[in-house]
Order: structure tokens, then C-alpha cells, then sequence
């Protein structure tokens, strides 16, 4: 079978994934200057919606707890980077897929460090509350919980719709993954630790790092 050279166009798929990446990039430009600069209209919308929730997350107290268990522990980065550890080994393992075990670790491993190094750049301060139901270290955006599902969910569905699976499988898959990161950015907003801003620049983040990832895979491996 002739491979193609490495002159050849990018095939369809290369540029749909860097077509996403593009747009998500200019997105998340866009965001993280309204961020940066305080944008009054973006500031007021995050306090309005952060000080709604808030009195509901008090009024609420089981709610609350429950949230935060999701958050602590079923949502948490590190579960999420545990969940990506055992898809690497079992990548080496299982499949012999070497190159796409790396690919994956190094994917989330560098997008956590886009994470801490925006963080750090912006230095965003976390809403603050006279009766907090929650807590939360390092600065406010992007939100690390909304952006790491992100990736590590983005990542591990289109592994496995590039591998095949079962329609039961896939869709099962699917729906843990959007339950997962729509319910971490919610718990976050909800306990009070992040501005709703910060759980947006999450998500596109999270997308964009995915939609990087995909076309250097499919580059890799069309």
C-alpha cells in the first residue's frame, strides 16, 4: 500500500480538527482578554450568577454535600488523570498501541500545565463569601476541575470512536462523559470556588487542547 508522502494535503479529518482548534483557540483568546481586562459586563454576569447560586448552595445543604463529594471525588483532576493512567496501560498492554499511550499522557500532561501556567498568569482571585460551603486553592481561571474532564473525556471518547465500539458502548460512554464535564463545571459554580467565567474557560480550553491532540494524532496516524 503506497503511504502517503509527507508533502501530500492534509486529508479531510486533518482539517476538520484543525479547523475546531482554530475557532476554540480564537474563543478562548477572546475570553481570557475579558478576563484579563475585567470586562464590567463579563465581571457583573459572574457575580449575579455566582451570587444566585451561592444562596441556593446555603439553602441547600444536602445538595451542597452531595456536589461536593462529586466534585472532591468523582470529578476531581486526579481521579480524571488516574482514569487516563489506566487507558495508557492498558493502550501498552492490550493493544500494543505505544505511540498512541504516550500521545494521550502527553496530551493531558500538557494541558494540565497550560492550566497552572494560566492560572499563575492571570491570577485571577475566587469569589469570596461570608459563609462559604467550600474551598478551594490557587487562583480562579480557568477552572482546572471543568478543563481536565474535559480534556481526559474529550480524549478518551474519540479513542474509542476511532477503535469502534458497540452502539450501547458508545452511547453509554457519551453520556458519562457530557454528565461528567457539564456537572463538574456546575458543582464548581455552585460551591462558590469558581465565577462562571472561569468554568467556561474550562471548557473551551479543555476542547481546544482535545481538538489539538485529534490533529496531531490523525497527522500522525491518518
Amino acid at each position: 500500500m503506497h503511504s502517503p508522502s509527507v508533502d501530500s494535503p492534509p486529508r479531510p479529518e486533518h482539517r476538520t480538527a484543525a479547523g475546531f482548534a482554530g475557532v476554540l483557540a480564537l474563543c478562548s483568546a477572546l475570553l481570557l482578554t475579558l478576563v484579563a481586562v475585567r470586562w464590567s459586563p463579563l465581571i457583573s454576569t459572574d457575580g449575579d450568577i455566582s451570587g444566585t447560586t451561592h444562596r441556593w448552595a446555603v439553602d441547600e445543604p444536602g445538595i451542597t454535600q452531595t456536589f461536593r463529594v462529586l466534585t472532591d471525588w468523582v470529578w476531581d483532576p486526579w481521579t480524571m488523570r488516574l482514569l487516563c493512567a489506566a487507558v495508557v496501560v492498558w493502550l501498552v498492554v492490550r493493544l500494543a498501541a505505544r505511540w498512541t499511550a504516550v500521545w494521550l499522557a502527553l496530551a493531558v500532561t500538557l494541558g494540565t500545565l497550560l492550566q497552572q501556567g494560566l492560572k499563575a498568569a492571570v491570577d485571577r482571585p475566587r469569589p469570596v463569601w461570608p459563609d462559604p460551603v467550600d474551598s478551594a486553592h490557587y487562583s480562579a481561571y480557568p477552572s482546572g476541575h471543568a478543563m481536565t474532564a474535559t480534556v481526559v473525556c474529550g480524549l478518551l471518547l474519540w479513542l474509542l470512536h476511532r477503535h469502534g465500539v458497540s452502539p450501547a458502548v458508545w452511547r453509554t460512554a457519551l453520556t458519562v462523559a457530557v454528565v461528567s464535564v457539564i456537572g463538574v463545571g456546575l458543582t464548581r459554580i455552585w460551591l462558590g470556588v469558581h465565577w462562571p467565567s472561569d468554568v467556561l474557560g474550562g471548557w473551551l480550553l479543555g476542547a481546544l487542547v482535545v481538538a489539538l491532540a485529534v490533529w496531531v494524532h490523525q497527522r500522525r496516524h491518518p
